[in-house]
């Protein structure tokens, strides 16, 4: 073959994968769709690889991206295809960049019998090891099933479309996006393709590259996306707080008990937690747990917001006090409403190891919650209170209530030592930027271990 056909040939074979569904889409992910494609011409079977891959940049910070293309064999995962999939995820570790991965696929090739099993196990195996070291983000923009589904819902943040199927029932049952993202497995419910691969630039290039670097920080004054006042549930605050569109929520539809946040405060990338509920039960406590571990994974400071009285059960409180104790990260919380017993303890006292805690003038704070705080330090005189009463329901009530105002407010809390300051509402974002650069430089060492077994 002459080098002229050569040329001739090498033009025609990007031209064809150029006009592919996945190509188009790394090109709607990468700035100004400039990126270097990796492994462009690697056959599979007696085609090109069923998978486009890349590097590139979104608002000048650098990623790799895969994404499945159902135009070659329906996007089928093969050898060949994990392959491309393994030398993206080994690039990311070397280099230490984010990985986008774009899931659009009937399934596998069974043809390749237990070689696609083995390329399936070698794709979820440097997933796993991937794993806290950089940010992973799928992104579901068509049909996803079985082991694939595994694989992509083991990334840090899951985006679906409206569209999309998400299913390990490899028939496709249950597969429905809302199904999804009501469940908590995806975290973003996108309307469509385009809307879901601007949600993973915006989050590929708000979080830290990996778990050495430090987080995004811009260097000029942000407005607030709201003004704080004393009138706001803890869910409101947490949201008014951030820089103006820069908060992401995540799993908005599970869990509705906490509220998740990926957002920047003055520039400083954060996550925020509200955790927004008289009772907080199993859902919110996983998704609050989740995702401060995933903060803690890249060093974000942990931002609470807490107006919540008790558990739902032990192992609720567990989970969720097992994330904030074990969490390094800078924590700073804000007591909005209420934190009483084990609340106050796992997410703002000594159990979350709470760097900096922080009060509004109307909260309330205590170990115990209020009626058993009242029982115990009134002793004999709660009972006198409510001797001959001809109404013990609405007075003993009244007795608690009364107790409370005395004895549980920010300004006994700050007397004793339970919080550090009580801070008018309005202040709130300012105080918080203080407080994030105070910690800036937070180090902490902990003891030699491979994880802890307290997340049940």
């Amino acid at each position: 073959m002459s080098i002229g056909s050569k040329i001739e040939a090498l033009s025609d074979a990007h031209a064809k994968t150029s006009s592919s569904k996945a190509y188009k889409r790394l090109a709607a992910l990468f700035d100004d769709g400039s990126f270097t494609e990796l492994a462009s011409l690697a056959k599979s079977s007696d085609g090109f690889t069923e998978a486009a891959a890349a590097h590139g940049y979104a608002d000048g910070a650098g990623f790799y991206a895969f994404a499945q293309n159902s135009d070659i064999a329906g996007g089928a995962m093969s050898k060949a295809q994990a392959a491309k999939i393994k030398k993206v995820y080994d690039l990311a570790l070397k280099t230490g960049e984010p990985v986008v991965a774009v899931y659009d696929s009937i399934g596998g090739r069974l043809d390749e019998g237990n070689e696609l099993l083995a390329a399936y196990g070698d794709v979820l195996r440097y997933s796993n090891n991937l794993s806290g070291v950089v940010p992973q983000i799928s992104v579901v923009l068509g049909k996803c099933f079985g082991t694939q589904a595994l694989i992509a819902a083991c990334a840090d943040i899951v985006i679906i479309s409206e569209n999309a199927e998400l299913s390990l029932n490899t028939d496709g049952s249950d597969s429905k996006a809302e199904i999804a993202y009501k469940k908590g497995v995806a975290h973003i419910l996108a309307k469509d393709d385009e809307q879901a691969l601007e949600y993973a630039r915006k989050l590929v290039s708000t979080l830290p590259s990996n778990n050495l670097s430090g987080a995004c920080v811009a260097y000029e004054s942000v407005d607030a996306q709201a003004q704080t006042d004393i009138s706001m549930t803890a869910s409101q605050a947490a949201a008014a707080v951030c820089d103006a569109d820069s908060a992401v929520e995540l799993q908005a539809a599970y869990g509705e008990g906490a509220k998740t946040i990926i957002s920047t405060i003055n520039g400083n990338t954060v996550g925020v937690i509200a955790l927004d509920s008289k009772t907080l039960n199993g859902k919110a406590c996983s998704k609050a747990a989740r995702f401060i571990r995933f903060c803690d994974a890249f060093s974000l400071p942990v931002i609470s917001f807490v107006d919540a009285e008790k558990f739902e059960c032990i192992k609720c409180a567990a989970k969720l006090t097992s994330a904030y104790a074990e969490a390094t990260t800078a924590k700073i919380t804000v007591i909005t409403g209420d934190a009483f017993g084990s609340v106050y303890i796992a997410a703002a006292g000594t159990g979350a190891a709470a760097d900096i805690t922080l009060a509004w003038p109307d909260a309330y704070v205590s170990a115990l919650s209020p009626e058993a705080a009242a029982v115990i330090m009134l002793g004999d005189d709660f009972g006198g209170k409510l001797k001959g009463s001809k109404d013990p329901k609405n007075d003993r009530a009244a007795v608690v209530a009364q107790f409370k105002d005395e004895n549980l407010t920010a300004f006994s809390a700050a007397g004793n030592g339970y919080i550090d300051d009580i801070i008018n509402a309005e202040e709130t974002r300012e105080k918080l930027i203080t407080a994030i650069d105070m910690l800036s430089n937070k180090r902490i060492s902990t003891l030699p271990k491979k994880h802890n077994n307290l997340y049940i």
